[in-house]
């Protein structure tokens, strides 16, 4: 052991590019086993870093004389050791004691918990404390690491090879490693301006980390830290709601603090609750390290399997501060028999509290990167951070940069190729996919199966399609150009489109489309019936929803983003429309004596009166989104945009007919839509969904350009929240060509209620209430009502949803229930 950490120290050295000092070692507890995350700083500074999985450190110290080094860990006795400057690489071995921490002499009255009193004073101070870190400047480290063990040959009886490049003999190894060095300025309470300095994603010289600070702003002095729900710090103002707790003890730091151990446990394990310690400083009560865990299936994530969270605290006597130097999130998953584990190792230094901020500091770019952050050299790295690489995590470097020399390689590439390229049995049936990776395009045939369907149109549906793709993977961008047919057994009729997709550019989201041909369309161009769905209710139970026109068109659109937040479209078309009759009266096991409706929606019952004549039709539409308070990540090879919690999102249009048949069909449709997702803390989230529009010189125009509203008379929904569908409405009852006003609003209450009632917080469920309404000109408005039950499954997959629903409009009164069934997206 000691002639390995002597090599890794000389490699240091060697590698070292700056005339600094810095110091190295192993820290070991007093059996000689190694400490990981164990924080090593300079007293009265912000200047440290902390342990690999290994035990081994390594500070760089540029300022010159005589420092106190100060080695700290949870559990063990605080260690100082003066160290001075040497041009040079020092070693310095650490081997920290246990901690003795004692019950204080309080906890003898049995009728008091010593622990209720250092959580209220924690509470009471926490806005206090949180305030001394409300400004500052620092210097950011991420390591983020995903391994998986033992992996399956095969899932579901398909071949999984996608990682056997990387895999052991026993089809382990590490999937993912990457590190980033950034510059951060921070003000509570939600701004943040990052800047990536360097960037490293092993076995990939221009990939860029996705390890950033936003990310890992875990605040124990909120009163809840984000996840996919939020779950509860063990000081919030409501803690005590939440969680019981007990003083282990109590021990005294290197500056003679009192730190309280305090064992936090849940109430009740169904919430997004902690289980773990918490250590408070005596008399100002600030947060001195925490180490807790979190089950996945707490939090809504059940792939996940645990989540632990560590993080500590370093004072300074000068600043009289405590503020966080190290943090470490470590996970385990698993699903389909995958096992999957990791972490992230993040380290705060030279923080710089209280700067002026100009008005520009913050803005709605909150993260960037430096020229060529994902250029730079090993050599860099090794001076720069630091975290030491453990043997595992350098001989993944080693591994997959040799392996992606030889990835970028033409022979390589055309290997790869040949292999995946072989034409299969069952490919003329399944698809088949083409590609040269090495000139970066791919084409292929997508097989007759994937669009197999059933309607009372066109019987049984066959479509199929070609396609040919160009990528330009640094930039991001593509084109696309594919063609698909379409033939109808009982129509004994082929109908063909075309399409060319063009993304200019992925900083402002150019993109050209131009497509044409002939197609048989829903009327609601938003198809609120699915093909699957409808083959299933058509050939089982004899309720051809679905009704169809044809449409011989072409048509052109190009959208853009014009500045930050505002993107719009344009688009023109022309098409004739032509109406379509029944073709079949096939179905499964129902009466032979009922009757499918006719393909006319308003009337059908009327076999002989067509929707719609025959009629050509040109449109020009012009729209805009509006994402208020928009912000945005600038890479090199992108902006990437993320909409603000705090403000909606609107979306406006004006849609124009023109040029028809007849005069009749021109029309003018101005329309609006705003949408809004609200998180309640930890009561869930509300979602809103507005529309509302008006037609204009729109009395006879075709039913095909009415406005139709998403129905639902299938009792079946596939999607994760019904924010954009009425779900017991017929599909065309209230199509209109006049004003109309949509409403939808869904509270999802992420399991709030549902972790507090006995059995059924075994469902791991959460409530879901929502109310619909329509409003149209000389109608009865359309109301709906629904309680239900999203996230249900078994064990991990959660993919189902339950609700009953009442409606009515005018007299008439309905109830449902809607069966969600998620998975039946892929399928259409």
């Amino acid at each position: 052991m000691k002639i390995k950490i002597t090599m890794l120290f000389l490699f240091f050295s060697a590698l070292s590019m700056a005339q600094q000092s810095r110091v190295a070692g192993i820290i070991t507890d007093q059996n000689g086993k190694p400490l990981p995350s164990v924080s090593v700083y300079i007293e009265n500074t912000y200047i440290g870093t902390t342990t690999n999985e290994q035990g081994y450190y390594e500070l760089a110290i540029k300022h010159p004389g005589k420092s106190m080094l100060v080695f700290q860990y949870l559990g063990y006795k605080t260690k100082k050791i003066k160290f001075v400057f040497s041009p040079s690489t020092q070693e310095l071995n650490i081997q920290l004691e246990e901690e003795n921490i004692t019950l204080s002499e309080v906890t003898i009255d049995k009728k008091k918990n010593p622990a209720i009193e250092v959580i209220r004073n924690a509470i009471a101070s926490k806005k206090e404390n949180s305030e001394t870190t409300a400004n500052y400047t620092a210097d950011f480290y991420s390591r983020g690491i995903f391994r998986i063990k033992d992996a399956p040959k095969a899932i579901l009886g398909q071949k999984f090879d996608y990682f056997d490049e990387v895999l052991d003999s026993t089809r382990s190894g590490i999937l993912y490693l990457s590190e980033t060095v950034s510059k951060i300025s921070r003000q509570k309470p939600d701004k943040m301006k990052e800047t990536i300095v360097a960037s490293k994603v092993s076995g990939n010289d221009n990939g860029f980390s996705f390890n950033n600070a936003a990310s890992a702003n875990f605040d124990f002095y909120e009163n809840y830290l984000p996840f996919q729900v939020n779950a509860i710090s063990p000081i919030a103002d409501n803690a005590f709601n939440y969680y019981t707790y007990k003083l282990e003890g109590t021990f005294f730091d290197k500056n003679n603090q009192q730190i309280n151990k305090v064992k936090i446990t849940p109430r009740r394990k169904s919430e997004p609750v902690f289980e773990g310690y918490i250590y408070i400083v005596e008399d100002s009560w600030a947060i001195y390290a925490v180490d807790v865990s979190i089950i996945g299936a707490q939090v809504q994530m059940p792939a996940l399997n645990t989540l632990s969270l560590k993080q500590s605290f370093n004072y300074n006597s000068v600043s009289k501060i405590w503020a966080k130097n190290t943090q470490k999130l470590d996970f385990t998953a698993g699903l389909l028999g995958i096992n999957f584990s990791g972490g992230f190792t993040y380290v705060y230094s030279r923080y710089l509290f209280n700067p002026k901020f100009d008005k520009k500091t913050f803005g709605a770019e909150v993260l960037n990167f430096e020229d060529n952050a994902n250029k730079k050299d090993d050599s860099f790295w090794n001076t720069l951070r630091p975290v030491p690489l453990t043997s595992e995590e350098i001989t993944d470097y080693q591994k997959k940069n040799a392996l992606q020399e030889k990835k970028k390689s033409k022979v390589y590439l055309d290997s790869i190729d040949a292999k995946g390229n072989k034409f299969k049995f069952l490919d003329p049936i399944v698809g088949y996919d083409y590609k040269n990776s090495h000139q970066k395009w791919s084409a292929g045939y997508d097989g007759i199966l994937k669009g197999f369907s059933f309607n009372t149109v066109q019987g049984y549906r066959f479509k199929s399609g070609l396609y040919f793709t160009k990528r330009d993977e640094e930039k991001r961008t593509f084109s696309t150009i594919r063609t698909d047919f379409d033939y109808g057994v009982s129509e004994k009729k082929l109908r063909a489109t075309a399409s060319y997709v063009n993304r200019f550019s992925n900083t402002n989201y150019s993109e050209l489309r131009v497509s044409g041909g002939s197609s048989a369309d829903q009327f609601n161009p938003d198809e609120p019936i699915s093909r699957f769905i409808n083959s299933i209710s058509t050939l089982f139970f004899k309720d051809n929803y679905m009704k169809l026109y044809e449409k011989n068109f072409v048509k052109a659109s190009f959208g853009r983003e014009i500045i930050n937040g505002l993107f719009m479209n344009a688009s023109i078309d022309y098409s004739e429309r032509k109406p379509l009759w029944n073709m079949t009266d096939q179905v499964y096991f129902q009466d032979r004596n009922d009757f499918y409706t006719s393909n006319n929606p308003l009337l059908p019952f009327d076999f002989n009166t067509l929707a719609i004549t025959k009629h050509n039709l040109a449109k020009g539409a012009i729209s805009a989104r509006i994402t208020f308070g928009q912000q945005y990540w600038t890479r090199p090879d992108g902006k990437f945009n993320f909409s603000n919690d705090k403000y909606p999102v609107l979306h406006i249009g004006f849609e124009k007919g023109f040029a028809g048949s007849e005069k009749r069909y021109d029309f003018d449709h101005l329309n609006a839509r705003l949408t809004y997702d609200i998180t309640l803390g930890n009561k869930g989230n509300l979602a809103i969904n507005t529309k509302a529009g008006k037609f204009f010189n729109a009395e006879g125009i075709s039913f095909v350009d009415y406005k139709h509203f998403n129905g639902n008379q299938t009792h079946v929904g596939q999607s994760d929240r019904y924010l954009n569908n009425f779900n017991l409405m017929p599909y065309y009852s209230n199509s209109t060509n006049d004003a109309y006003f949509e409403f939808y609003a869904e509270h999802d209450d992420k399991g709030y209620i549902m972790n507090k009632i006995p059995l059924l917080n075994k469902l791991k469920s959460t409530l879901v209430l929502g109310y619909h309404n329509l409003s149209v000109p000389d109608r009865s408005p359309y109301n709906e009502f629904s309680v239900g039950l999203n996230n249900l499954g078994f064990g991990k997959f959660k993919f189902f949803r339950l609700d009953y629903v009442h409606s009515y409009q005018y007299q008439n009164h309905s109830d449902g229930v809607v069966f969600g069934l998620k998975l039946l997206n892929v399928l259409d």
